[in-house]
């Protein structure tokens, strides 16, 4: 009798079968491997505001990835609107050249937590204690937690040729992401690094990006699938290029947060996912804000 794959598991220190530990020793923290890694990542993350692991999975288990994605898929909510890189509405007092008023096509979908069985690789990976422990490693953090959110905490990010993702920021400081299935072409990943800070929204660099007049501060990154990268994007303004050809972009989102008990704002909630619970709703009422930036 076949044994039944393995489930989710937070206490789980080995991922060997999932993830290359040959170059990725998660599961031997004091490692001088580990060590060197760690350094390096928090190094890149310090100057660049990201950091990308090749092959971070065993090709087995990335081919797995990849076919639970093409299943995952057939449950994406999509939506397609107008937005500003802050999730927020228009406010006509502002001059029309404000980033705030600048409103861009948002056409991408996700697969929330809640329909992404325990048994499949990117579950396993996202609650297994050797990969939190690296990314608070990573993240200069003693701990870090999973979201709370039923949704965000884990979603993989749909996008079929035509679609993009626009300028924006998130909520959360810093994400994790992994592709499973790259595009034919486009579907790039460009970012202005730590454009704006706790202590203001720099609005006259990222109006300059948002409207077209600027690459200067852009970096661009061809992610590959396998490929985990970690990524500031709370202060970093970040978008996905349009896919073109004849394949989808997969690409897995692990959500994890410096505190326990996150739960994603209600109104961002409804566009990207489609649906709230009542999580959000009661989130919502005893909503206070981390830092003093537009969302």
């Amino acid at each position: 009798m076949q044994a039944s794959p393995p489930l989710a598991d937070a206490e789980c220190t080995d991922l060997s079968d999932i993830v290359d530990t040959d170059c990725y020793p998660l599961h031997e923290p004091g490692h001088a491997r580990m060590r060197d890694l760690v350094a390096t990542c928090r190094a890149q993350l310090a100057s660049s505001g990201s950091a990308v692991l090749s092959g971070f999975l065993r090709p087995a288990a990335l081919e797995q990835a990849r076919i639970e994605g093409l299943g995952f898929a057939k449950k994406t909510y999509f939506s397609s609107r107008k937005v500003n890189a802050y999730f927020t509405a228009d406010d006509p007092s502002l001059p029309a050249a404000d980033p705030r008023r600048i409103f861009m096509d948002r056409t991408s979908g996700f697969v929330t937590r809640d329909v992404i069985p325990a048994d499949a690789i990117v579950h396993r990976i996202y609650v297994a204690r050797a990969m939190k422990q690296f990314v608070a490693a990573c993240l200069g953090e003693t701990q870090i937690w999973e979201y709370a959110d039923p949704y965000a905490g884990l979603v993989q990010n749909v996008m079929p040729p035509g679609t993009e993702q626009p300028w924006h920021y998130d909520t959360n400081e810093f994400i994790v992401s992994m592709m499973t299935q790259q595009p034919t072409a486009g579907g790039d990943f460009e970012y202005c690094p730590n454009i704006r800070s706790p202590e203001g929204e720099n609005y006259d660099a990222v109006g300059a990006v948002v409207r077209g007049e600027t690459r200067t501060p852009i970096s661009v990154i061809t992610l590959k699938p396998g490929d985990l990268q970690l990524f500031k994007g709370r202060f970093s303004l970040h978008r996905v290029t349009q896919v073109r050809g004849d394949i989808d972009r997969h690409t897995t989102i692990f959500a994890y947060s410096k505190k326990p008990g996150v739960i994603g704002r209600l109104e961002r909630t409804r566009q990207l996912y489609g649906r709230v619970s009542e999580m959000h709703l009661e989130a919502e009422q005893t909503l206070v804000r981390a830092d003093n930036l537009v969302d």
